[in-house]
């Protein structure tokens, strides 16, 4: 049986504390002190970070270098999940791309990007609507100090006007080949706040470390993240260990197969493309990812080439719901692995049970 998971669950905890009138008095002065204490460090590290950053900032990129000559102070992002990383740092953009795949409730925003704008009290966000495009006048619009655009697919003419309206920043290799880390970097480093990012990366770090050690079984396991299509079922689709989806899947502790590393043969391509004849490149794969459903399971299943894939016919994949969240949050983010980890290391516990079976 294949594995799936389409909704977040949220759960809410209700606590009520009874106190004595006195002890209620005592408590309430001295949290109150431990509280603006706390808040005074938080600021005072924040006013440090900030009187330490040199500029002008130079970062490198795939089109060169931008020039950071002061402290950004309206922040901007275009494309994929550029805005969380502001968004994770506190800094609400003033203008950011809607999220073209993943949303359920047409409001251009994934779940996590949305809790974090009402966390920071954030209300109506200035979204571009750029799925089939840059929307550079409304990007101009918003007089940004700054574009981000870590991880994008934005090409040298983009760059070019983009760069005409502010400092942009770029992806350092290759189109939607940047990883989460690289992301945090990268976007950081544009709103000058690049040692806050380095903690946001160890946070988020942390997490994924404490969050894993549950699955211990999944170290070693041999993994690809894989696509299929019911209209085409004679090619595989699969996804590189340099793109952000098997990247953050060897984070987990599992590997990509030899049989599939030694297909790349373009050490910068996030895809590679398998004909059904040359599905025998999977067999060495523990588990099989993918974007999908039970009916599309049962169509591969039933393939003559791709049913005798030895993960498929154990069972030991993870669908998951096309055009979910969840599959939205393949191409990580701090905010976005937060959300949904815990959903999709319990999806794939459950693929590497199958193993045993």
């Amino acid at each position: 049986m294949v594995l799936q998971m389409n909704t977040k669950g949220k759960f809410s905890l209700a606590i009520t504390v009874i106190l004595t009138f006195s002890i209620l008095v005592l408590f309430g002065c001295s949290a109150g002190q431990t509280s603006s204490a706390s808040k005074s460090e938080d600021n005072e590290d924040a006013s440090a970070n900030e009187e330490n950053t040199e500029y002008p900032i130079v970062i490198e990129h795939a089109f060169g270098e931008t020039v950071i000559e002061s402290k950004p102070e309206r922040v901007a992002t275009v494309q994929w999940a550029n805005h969380d990383v502001a968004l994770a740092l506190g800094v609400v953009p003033v203008g950011f791309s809607a999220a073209n795949y993943g949303v359920q409730d047409g409001s251009g925003m994934l779940p996590w990007t949305a809790e974090k704008l009402e966390e920071l009290g954030a209300e109506d966000p200035n979204i571009f609507q750029d799925t089939d495009g840059l929307d550079f006048e409304a990007i101009s619009d918003t007089n940004p100090d700054v574009i981000l655009a870590g991880y994008s697919g934005i090409t040298q003419e983009d760059y070019d006007i983009l760069s005409e309206i502010a400092p942009v920043v770029a992806y350092k290799d290759g189109p939607w080949l940047t990883t989460w880390r690289e992301q945090v970097r990268l976007d950081a480093a544009g709103m000058g706040m690049k040692q806050e990012g380095e903690q946001l990366i160890k946070d988020t770090e942390n997490l994924i470390k404490e969050k894993a050690s549950d699955y211990p079984e999944m170290k070693g396991k041999k993994v690809v993240f894989a696509n299929f299509s019911a209209d085409d079922l004679s090619k595989i689709y699969v996804y590189t260990p340099e793109d952000p989806r098997g990247a953050f899947l060897t984070e987990l502790g599992m590997e990509y197969p030899e049989s599939v590393t030694d297909e790349i043969t373009d050490p910068n391509s996030f895809s590679l493309t398998l004909s059904a004849e040359n599905a025998d490149v999977l067999n060495d794969a523990d588990i099989l990812i993918g974007y999908g459903d039970e009916s599309l399971y049962q169509a591969v299943k039933e393939d003559p080439l791709l049913g005798k894939i030895p993960a498929i016919e154990r069972g030991s994949v993870v669908f998951i719901g096309n055009n979910t969240p969840l599959a939205a949050s393949g191409n990580p983010n701090p905010l976005s692995i937060a959300y949904t980890i815990d959903d999709y290391l319990e999806l794939i516990g459950g693929a590497i049970e199958k193993l045993d079976e």
